[in-house]
Order: structure tokens, then C-alpha cells, then sequence
């Protein structure tokens, strides 16, 4: 059972050397992603046919300034990255600190690895890194969730992946941006949607999966421009599934959408309907029986950490679809200021309101065993 306290619906691995060349197809493990030093002295994670390495300040950087933070960088190797962000037993402290009874967790280097083109490689990796999850999960699994990856490359594969994943005592599912076969909204997913909703999997897809949202796109001016525009690719997710009628088919389909913030989502709900309005006769488009905004209110949960305009939403949309998420140990992480941060953006919420998106949502759409712990900002302190 969760102890009381906070659930963060979005955490993050800081993958170690050995969590793909350990745990991969022995066919592939002769070019496994691994830490390597690069010509500067530092260290960083590099994957085979992806152009650029990824940075381990990146990946572990939450509590640091903007200076101490780039100091870093210049000097940075894997034996500067805290234990907190590979093993199980280490993240508990480090959750305490910030009130979390529990976290949810999503990869970090399978971020990158969800756009890969070499879709048999991607495969072997995914699979490589959900055995090893499934051991970092196992040191502490009353607090620690973990979602498995698969690349899809089939709709039976990706059953059998949704099967093993659910055996391996995986919450939910990590899902790559992009569809190799046609797009998700395809009739051919069907058995796949059936699937998910067959074994109670949410189907999850964060920021910086998809190559249309990558932080590598073309930008417009400031190079800040591409960090506010990928949460487009999220939102064409969300329009996709919707307006392809997938949640028309499969009701009890669950869709969380990762670290792209909530703010915008009764807007684009607005939006959406506004559109169908006046191209279908009471807005009902083919396919469809509702407005697409009842679709989104239903099936779409959306995670958020330092986003002031999520807590005065809820006069515009269901507020049990809010899923807050402290975003460890990432350099957007609120880590180790989250109470703070919520005190301060979330005082005007009722007890059970804040009982909602800080504990019950989070535990409702992943089926923890959550309990009847309360979440009170005193019990979260307590924790620590």
C-alpha cells in the first residue's frame, strides 16, 4: 500500500551504462546505447544512429541553478549523476524530501530512442530497458511505478508487449510519438486499443517522443521558441485520437499525455468543437456521436508541474483529469521545492480538490493501491 502523500504522475530514470548492454538481445549488444566519454573530457549517452549524444546534466539536473547547472555540464560523467536516478532504494530519500509517497516513471535516453528510425533496434531496446526497469522497480514497489516501452512494430507485437508488460507489473504503457504503420487512429489498431483497455493499461505518450516535437526541430527565432511549441506535438496526438474516433470504438480507452502541461487543454477542447460546429450539423462528425470534447473529457488525463493556469481550470474541464508530477530528476523538475510550489499556485483549492490531482487521479488512472491515505499538505510535510 502507497504510504500518505504525494503521487507524482510523471518521474524520470536516469538510465545507467549497463541498462541496455545487460539487459539487451545478445544479437544487438554489440552496439547497445552506453555512456562514452567525448572529445571535451565529459560523459554522455550515446545511442547508435542517433546524430547527438544526450547530455547527462540534462537528464540529471533537477535542484540545480541555471549556473551551477552548466558549470556541471564542462564536467560532467556518469559518476556525477545521483544514484537517486537509477536505483530504486536511493530515490526514496530524495522523494521524502519533496513530500512523494509515490512516483510514476517514464524513461529518459527512451525518449530519444521512441524516434529512431532502425525500428528492429528500437525494438530490442525498449525490451532491454523494460527487464531492467522491472529490477529498479522491484527495490522499493510500494512507491515506485514503472511504464514499459514497445515500439510497435506490430499490432500483435505490441500485444504481446502490452501482456508481458502487464506481467512485469508495469502500470502503463510508453508509447513512441510516431506510428510506424499508418497512424494510430488506423482501424488497425483496433486489437491493439481492445487490448489496453482488456488489461486496464493507459496508453502514455510524453513530450519529445515524436520527431515533429523534438528539441532538435527547426525553430522560428529565439531557440526558447521550440521548448514552448512541443507541446504541439502532444496536442496532435490528442486531436488525432479524438477526432479518428478511437475513443468512439474503445470508450474505456485511458490516454495520459506527459509533461505538455493542462492550461491549454480547455481551450483546445473549445477549439475542437468550434471546428466540428461548422463542419457537421450539431458539430456530430462522421464516426463520431458526441462532440469531441466529451471524448477528451473521458479518456484524456494530462500531467503538469509548475503550471499556474492548470489550477483555474476547473470550471472548464473535469478537474480528475489533472495529474500533477514533480518531474524528477530532469532539469524542469520542481524537485526539491515542490510543496512550496503548490502551496503557493494551488492554495485556493479545497482539501479534497488538492486530494484529487496530488494523490486520488494519479492512483484512479494507473490502479495504485493507493488506499484511503490523505494527501494534506501537513501529512505531505510530515513525510519528509
Amino acid at each position: 500500500m502507497i504510504p500518505p502523500g504525494i503521487i507524482s504522475a510523471d518521474g524520470h530514470v536516469c538510465e545507467p551504462p549497463n541498462c541496455y548492454i545487460d539487459y539487451i538481445d545478445p544479437k544487438f549488444r554489440d552496439r547497445a546505447p552506453t555512456v562514452m566519454e567525448q572529445p571535451d573530457g565529459t560523459e554522455a549517452f550515446v545511442v547508435p544512429g542517433m546524430k547527438r549524444p544526450v547530455a547527462l546534466g540534462f537528464v540529471d539536473g533537477a535542484g540545480f541553478g541555471v549556473r551551477e547547472r552548466n558549470r556541471r555540464a564542462r564536467t560532467m560523467k556518469f559518476s556525477d549523476v545521483r544514484p537517486a536516478g537509477y536505483i530504486g532504494r536511493e530515490r526514496l530519500p530524495f522523494m521524502d524530501t519533496d513530500g512523494l509517497a509515490a512516483e510514476i516513471i517514464y524513461a529518459s535516453i527512451g525518449m530519444g530512442l521512441a524516434m529512431h528510425r532502425d525500428n528492429e533496434y528500437k525494438d530490442a531496446c525498449m525490451k532491454a530497458y523494460n527487464r531492467w526497469l522491472a529490477d529498479m522497480c522491484a527495490d522499493a514497489p510500494e512507491r515506485i511505478f514503472g511504464l514499459a516501452q514497445t515500439a510497435i512494430l506490430s499490432v500483435d507485437s505490441a500485444i504481446e508487449d502490452f501482456t508481458k508488460a502487464k506481467e512485469m507489473g508495469m502500470v502503463g504503457i510508453m508509447m513512441p510519438g510516431d506510428a510506424i504503420h499508418e497512424d494510430y487512429d488506423h482501424p488497425d489498431y483496433d486489437a491493439l486499443w481492445e487490448c489496453a483497455v482488456d488489461l486496464d493499461l493507459p496508453i502514455c505518450f510524453h513530450i519529445l517522443t515524436s520527431r515533429n516535437g523534438s528539441i532538435n526541430a527547426p525553430t522560428r527565432g529565439h531557440k526558447l521558441n521550440n521548448f514552448l511549441g512541443i507541446i504541439r506535438a502532444i496536442q496532435d496526438v490528442v486531436g488525432m485520437m479524438t477526432l479518428g474516433g478511437v475513443f468512439e470504438r474503445h470508450p474505456g480507452l485511458k490516454l495520459v499525455v506527459a509533461e505538455s502541461d493542462v492550461g491549454w487543454l480547455p481551450h483546445y477542447m473549445y477549439r475542437m468543437d468550434h471546428a466540428a460546429r461548422i463542419n457537421a450539423v450539431d458539430g456530430i462528425l462522421p464516426g463520431l456521436s458526441k462532440l469531441p470534447s466529451e471524448y477528451i473529457r473521458s479518456n484524456v488525463w494530462g500531467t503538469f508541474q509548475d503550471d499556474l493556469t492548470a489550477y483555474h481550470t476547473f470550471g472548464l474541464m473535469d478537474h480528475s483529469r489533472l495529474l500533477w508530477a514533480s518531474d524528477f530528476p530532469h532539469t524542469d523538475s520542481t524537485w526539491p521545492k515542490s510543496r512550496q510550489l503548490i502551496e503557493e499556485q494551488a492554495s485556493h483549492l479545497t482539501e479534497e480538490q488538492k486530494q484529487d490531482v496530488f494523490r486520488n487521479n494519479v492512483a484512479g488512472v494507473f490502479n495504485l493501491p493507493a488506499g484511503d491515505a490523505s494527501w494534506r499538505m501537513e501529512t505531505a510535510t510530515a513525510a519528509a
